[in-house]
């Protein structure tokens, strides 16, 4: 069961508000939550841009599996901005869907490869830094490959931005992970996306990640990171994880 889940509201910081996803990386996989089994994430995410905070506390994340080798997902933030020489607003921030599907399992010899397109509804305020206030779009490819404890995966896409000051992006990323005990796995991540806005500045980044199994159903998951060449001065990511099924 994947633990993993949608990257376009992270990677929106770059130039506006919304959700942080991909528990606990930005960069996705192509592995679905098994048929009729839900993961729910009750998590938060904090983002610094040039002495401004802004971030979700906390976001409640649903992904479900509706049909064999395909996922169905949902998150709701509470979101926040804070601005260095401002006031500070929270309230209800974008609202992200997204279907995840797989067509291609993994072999010995060949990695396993899915879509997972997104959705990101302008339900956050945009005039209170709450959201984006246009509707946007990213269409992925994932693959992933493991070798015993070892787990890469990693890929990219291109995002659609509406809006007239908007640019439509692209981004590529790569985690590597490896389990060290029976509850805890360890990864890397580096990714690359482009400018979002007319005028602004791509990121390339890297965050380091932990997944510690609680029980075979709970789970926690963290991580931090920031930029190499781009604006984010410091992310990070908290989330409880409950997974259940049939």
């Amino acid at each position: 069961m994947t633990r993993k889940s949608s990257l376009i509201g992270a990677l929106m910081f770059g130039s506006m508000l919304t959700v942080m996803a991909g528990p606990p990386f930005l960069t996705d996989d192509p592995e679905p939550v098994e048929y009729q089994h839900w993961e729910v994430y009750l998590g938060m995410q904090h983002t610094k841009l040039s002495g401004d905070w802004s971030g979700t506390a906390p976001f409640v994340e649903v992904n479900y599996g509706v049909l064999l080798d395909l996922q169905l997902h949902l998150i709701a933030p509470l979101a926040y901005d804070a601005p260095e020489n401002g006031a500070t607003h929270m309230g209800y921030g974008d609202t992200e869907l997204g279907v995840k599907w797989r067509f291609l399992r993994e072999s010995e010899d060949v990695p396993q490869v899915g879509i997972y397109p997104l959705l990101e509804l302008p339900t956050g305020k945009e005039s209170l830094g709450l959201g984006n206030g246009h509707p946007q779009l990213f269409l992925p490819l994932w693959l992933q490959k493991s070798f015993g404890d070892w787990t890469i995966y990693g890929g990219g896409g291109y995002g659609i931005n509406s809006g007239a000051d908007n640019e439509n992006w692209g981004f590529g990323g790569l985690v590597v992970q490896r389990k060290i005990t029976d509850k805890l796995t360890l990864g890397a991540e580096i990714y690359r996306h482009s400018a979002q806005q007319n005028g602004g500045q791509g990121d390339t980044a890297f965050n380091l990640g932990s997944i510690f199994d609680i029980t075979e159903h709970q789970h926690l998951l963290f991580s931090l990171g920031r930029s190499i060449n781009g604006p984010t001065d410091f992310q990070t990511y908290l989330a409880f994880q409950w997974t259940f099924g049939p």
